[in-house]
């Protein structure tokens, strides 16, 4: 039993890490990433409504007609995302305002209802909340690697708890083109290159 839990957490971490392996979840990647505080907010909100989720859908599986399945996975789903979205107004609001509308976009994310129907639905809820947990780990870890690039690049510094840290010095000019729409496309396919890359190695 632990062995497989060990295997359903991991998968999330590379072999199936959303983003990079399964290209799922891009919305928010290009959207939030502009600053690395923007990026561990909106993984760690996903991370939430992953494990929740996954965990009830779970519980109840047996007890889903199958014709109503996916109503029932996103009534779950957007219970856990006002949840998370109230908990986020409450105690770190000017994030929230940061993030938007993306927050409550959380709700058709395609991992989040994609972990329901493929894996939760079918599986007994430690499984269900180990994969979740990786899933959104490894999603959190994407978005953390995306916008370091974007910012660091972009804008010479590193945004983790509002206070913005420079990374360069002053004669660096920042190459603004990263922390525009364009520029996250372009950091999405270098990072996927070289995922692919090392993931053939």
């Amino acid at each position: 039993m632990a062995q497989s839990i060990a295997k359903e957490f991991t998968k999330g971490l590379w072999t199936e890490i959303a983003p990079f392996r399964i290209v799922l979840g891009l919305c928010p990647i290009l959207a939030v990433t502009k600053t690395v505080e923007n990026g561990i907010g909106m993984g760690l909100a996903t991370t939430f409504v992953l494990v929740f989720s996954n965990l009830f859908v779970s519980l109840f599986r047996n007890s889903i007609p199958a014709k109503v399945r996916i109503p029932c996975f996103v009534v779950i789903i957007a219970t856990f995302v006002t949840i998370v979205e109230l908990l986020m107004q409450a105690y770190t609001y000017p994030l929230f305002l940061k993030l938007g509308i993306f927050i409550p976009l959380i709700v058709v994310n395609c991992i989040v209802l994609g972990r329901a129907e493929a894996f939760a639905s079918k599986n007994p809820p430690v499984l269900s909340i180990a994969d979740g947990l990786g899933m959104g780990i490894g999603y959190t870890l994407s978005l953390i690697a995306i916008s370091s690039v974007r910012e660091g690049l972009g804008s010479g510094t590193i945004t983790l708890t509002g206070t913005p840290i420079v990374l360069f010095g002053p004669s660096f000019e920042p190459f603004t083109f990263m922390v525009e729409a364009p520029g996250a496309f372009v950091c999405l396919g270098l990072l996927l290159c070289i995922m692919n890359i090392v993931g053939k190695k």
